[in-house]
């Protein structure tokens, strides 16, 4: 009696073993699979996201590259960048000659509108004339947005869309204003009356 119930048990014992070591086999496969999907997606996410990393520190954001103009509250109608940010020029650099640079810390606080990787132009959004539209050259190399001549910068004092808080600051060496469509400066008095500042055209 005893001899057949210790035979039971080792029947049972062996019946059990390789279903044990089917199922242990199977979920080290299906977690090898998981591990492979989870791998592939991580490379796939930094893949996507890489050309934008390449963008240089300060510089305003790809979308930055479309340019438009829309009405500001205190300037009138006056150009801004993808995002909406208020753009600016500075009076120093008549004739496309960058002034405002890494090295002297004032594209930290002014930061320069610039192409992606690989783009040639901007691109002309609504009130833009596309003819105004260039580039010039900064001190790093990188291709930097001008409009009617005028590098193009956005201001780190801004909060946010239509806000214009750098219009009529004087640092690096000029004075900081808004473009209208026209591609002329554009200055406005603290109550909020608008003239082009024609003196500055190029």
């Amino acid at each position: 009696m005893d001899m057949n119930s210790t035979m039971g048990k080792n029947k049972a014992r062996y019946r059990r073993g390789p279903l044990r070591n089917w199922l242990l086999a199977s979920g080290l496969a299906l977690g090898t699979a998981a591990t492979v999907a989870a791998c592939g997606s991580s490379s796939s996410n930094t893949a996507a996201g890489s050309p934008g990393s390449s963008a240089p520190a300060g510089a305003s954001s790809a979308v930055s590259a479309t340019i438009s103009a829309k009405s500001v509250l205190g300037v009138g109608t006056v150009l801004v960048n993808g995002q909406g940010q208020t753009l600016y020029m500075l009076t120093s650099e008549k004739g496309g000659k960058i002034t405002c640079t890494q090295a002297n810390g004032c594209t930290q606080a002014w930061p320069e509108t610039l192409l992606t990787n690989g783009a040639t132009t901007a691109k002309a959004g609504s009130g833009v004339q596309s003819s105004l539209l260039g580039t010039v050259k900064d001190a790093s190399g990188n291709l930097e947005v001008t409009y009617n001549h005028w590098p193009l910068y956005t201001f780190s004092g801004d909060s946010g869309p239509g806000v214009a808080k750098g219009q009529g600051l004087t640092s690096f060496g000029g004075t900081w204003y808004v473009l209208n469509g026209s591609g002329n400066p554009v200055t406005s008095s603290p109550s909020g009356n608008v003239s082009s500042g024609g003196g500055y055209g190029y």
